[in-house]
């Protein structure tokens, strides 16, 4: 009589098994979806969007704005270049939402706290991008260290910042970071400051890392758009 209770115990395991393996299956679905799938698409249309800003900045003169920047229409305002992260140039475009920030680009905050833009005579150019999945753009924000260069390129000039501070961890809610003059950074006086933040710890958003730079230099674009030194 115990060996149909064997038999029932062994089918039942076998069926917990089975179980078990398609759930593995489905997650381990879903985190490839998460952190490579969404890698690919997000990579594809910041590619499609950042050609249609470059052909935009070709066009004549009286079919663009006469300031980079003055019409954000939500195409995008720059190119965003850091050598230390290894992530190629990376779209900037207005706001810091997913909608925005999932299609593979880095957005400038504009609230809580509104963000300068690089041509303003002070203020933060404060930015934000994901760090895992939707393109990853920020994923080795730790990399970067004291001097390195962080570049913003816009259709007439390139803006060069050192980067000088950062901070590894900090609340997702401490907007601080962000202000025109952020004194966490260690600056207490206005200047031309950038600021990348990005989630942390990586596959987590609980806090934020923050890495802060200053504007150095600007330099002119020429007609075939040779990048500073610090991006050769």
């Amino acid at each position: 009589m115990r060996a149909p209770r064997r038999s029932v115990l062994a089918g039942f395991l076998s069926l917990l098994g089975e179980v078990l393996i398609t759930v593995g299956l489905v997650l381990g679905l879903f985190v490839a979806y998460s952190l490579w799938w969404t890698n690919v698409l997000a990579d594809r249309q910041a590619a499609t969007r950042g050609d249609e800003i470059r052909r935009q900045w070709q066009a004549p003169a009286p079919d663009r704005p006469a300031e980079p920047g003055a019409l954000d229409t939500g195409d995008g305002v720059g190119f965003l270049h850091v050598p230390a992260m290894k992530n190629g140039e990376v779209l900037v475009k207005a706001g810091t939402a997913p909608d925005v920030l999932d299609d593979g680009v880095a957005g400038y905050y504009t609230e809580p706290v509104k963000s300068a833009l690089p041509w303003d005579a002070t203020g933060n150019f404060a930015l934000a991008a994901h760090r895992d999945g939707h393109g990853a753009k920020f994923h080795n924000i730790d990399k970067v260290r004291t001097g390195d260069a962080i570049v913003f390129e816009t259709r007439d000039t390139w803006y060069v910042y050192k980067a000088f501070a950062e901070l590894s961890q900090t609340s997702k809610y401490n907007v601080d970071v962000i202000n025109p003059v952020p004194r966490e950074s260690g600056r207490t006086a206005p200047g031309r400051f950038i600021t990348l933040t990005t989630c942390t710890p990586v596959y987590t958003s609980k806090y934020r890392y923050i890495v802060w730079g200053e504007l150095v230099r600007t330099e002119k674009v020429d007609a075939q758009r040779t990048p500073p030194a610090e991006l050769r």
